[in-house]
Formats: C-alpha cells, structure tokens, sequence
C-alpha cells in the first residue's frame, strides 16, 4: 500500500509541475497548433513541443531579430504651423443648400448638356445626336443634315463622265444653291458616284461660299446691278413692294433663297444653270447699300437723293 501511495504522489507532483510549465506560456503561443495536427504528426511529442515554444519565448522573437526601420525618425507627421490670418473653412455641414440650377450646372460641366432639352450653361444640347450614327436599310450610314439655319435647294444634277484609259468614269453633278432667306446665300457644285452624296458635297461645297445680299426695308435691291460669269450675263433690278420676283432658272432660286421678295432679274447671255446662278453672286456682290456709299463719300444720306 505504501509503495501505491507513493507512485500516486509521484505522479501527481509530475502532473502538477506539467501544469505549472504550461501555465508559465501563454496561450497564444500554442493557438496555432490544432488538434487534427497533433494527429498529423505522430513523431511530434508534447514535450518537444513545449520545448520549442520555450526556446522562442525570447525578448526579440524569431519573426522581429532581423527588423530595423532606418526611417523610423522620418515617419513623424509634423503639420506645418498655419499662418496668422488662417481661418478654416467651414464645415460640408454648415455650408448653404445648394440650389437645383447650381446642381445642374455642376452635372452639366462634367458629363456635358443632358438630353431634357434645357441647358443651364448655354451648351446645344442635340450636339450628340449629330456625333451618333444611324444607319439605314441597307446598313449604310445615313447623314443627317446640319442644323445651322441654312435651307437647301437642288438646282440642278446631271450625269457626267470622265474617259480614262479603261473606259469611262460614270459620275453624277449636282448644284445646291443654300440660304437662309435673311441676306445669306452660297452656291456650291460637287461630283460624286452617287447622286445624294453629290448633293451633300455640294452643299457643303456652297456653305463655304455664303455672300451677304444688301436689301432695303421692302426686301428688294437698293440698285441695279450687272453681273457675269463666263458667257452667262445676269440683269438685276429692283421693284416695288407686292411686284414679287419675277426671274427664272438659277436666278430665281438664288434670290429666293437670299430672302428677297420684290426683283426684277433677266438671263442675258448662256442658259448654263451653274454659271448663270454664280453671275448672280457677283451681281449681288457689286451692290452697295446708301448708308456705305455716304459714308464712302462723306455725305450725308439725304444728298444721295437729289
């Protein structure tokens, strides 16, 4: 019984010295080893274990012996010393409402003119339905036209070719005569293969070329003028309110356009419609209106009259 009582001592000294030995290390040093790795590991006691860790409970562990930051001085924030008449702005809190007109302008300026039709800063806002293409039936894209305040009229468009050394070129010509009946007019030609594409060149084509007719209060002519242009010879005269525009071919075209409602005009020399349509232009061009030629001659209007 004796030799029992002692054993049982022993052993309960060893289990209590075990537990002390555990006690000593904290628990986060063994929170890494799981119970399915203890399994894994059959040559792996718990005794080496307990060595292991008491070997890396060091001042400076394993991890941290090689770590030095050189930098550590240079990582302190030191704000700069504000100056004396420094106030700090208000809080995001404490600011104003901001209106539904400054919204729109502050959406406006970084994602451009919305499509509701109202522009807070004044930008077009159908400039993106020019820039989009649209395509018709036949999957070409379709062109659609300027919005500028110029209206077009065809003049004329014939079938023309061109004799090269493999044949012939088979092209179509076109003459757009563009206004926008207040004083603005341009007459413009192009060629193409195809008859709207001809079109659509020459009216860019005429848009280039816009000259300003001179008109008095009644949108007539304020003098007669001659214009021509190779064998084409144009007569221009003015007429009284309600006479309308008594003209033909190219000429009637370029004045209605023009916007001028009483004229007189008279093809002189070639029936040719693209150069009886310019001798109109230089026509128009050589009008001048009173107040130009007083001031030209440094009179006064009403002696222009006698």
């Amino acid at each position: 019984m004796a030799t029992t009582a002692s054993a049982t001592r022993a052993t309960l000294s060893s289990l209590s010295s075990l537990s002390l030995s555990l006690s000593l290390h904290p628990t986060p040093r063994l929170s890494f080893l799981s119970t399915a790795k203890l399994t894994r590991l059959p040559k792996l006691t718990l005794s080496t274990v307990l060595v292991r860790a008491s070997e890396s409970d060091k001042p400076n562990g394993i991890v941290f012996d090689d770590f030095n930051n050189p930098d550590e001085d240079a990582a302190v924030f030191d704000p700069p010393t504000p100056p004396e008449d420094y106030t700090p702005p208000p809080s995001f809190d404490e600011l104003p409402m901001e209106t539904e007109d400054e919204i729109a302008a502050a959406y406006e300026e970084l994602y451009g003119p919305a499509y509701a039709g109202v522009s807070v800063s004044g930008n077009d806002v159908y400039v993106m339905d020019s820039k989009a293409k649209k395509t018709s039936a036949f999957g070409k894209t379709k062109k659609e036209k300027v919005k500028d305040g110029f209206e077009e009229r065809v003049v004329q468009v014939r079938r023309v070719t061109k004799v090269v050394k493999g044949g012939k070129q088979l092209k179509f010509r076109a003459i757009v005569v563009v206004g926008d009946k207040k004083g603005q007019v341009g007459v413009g030609v192009a060629k193409a293969k195809e008859v709207i594409a001809a079109v659509q060149k020459s009216a860019v084509d005429a848009r280039r070329n816009i000259v300003t007719v001179p008109m008095t209060k009644y949108l007539t002519f304020p003098h007669r003028s001659d214009g021509d242009f190779g064998a084409a010879k144009v007569m221009l005269r003015p007429a009284s309110p309600g006479t309308g525009v008594i003209a033909g071919g190219a000429v009637r075209i370029v004045l209605e356009m023009a916007g001028v409602e009483n004229a007189l005009g008279k093809q002189l020399g070639s029936n040719n419609a693209l150069n009886n349509a310019r001798a109109t232009v230089v026509a128009v061009q050589k009008m001048k209106q009173w107040r130009e030629v007083s001031r030209e001659r440094g009179i006064p209007m009403e002696e222009l009259w006698k």
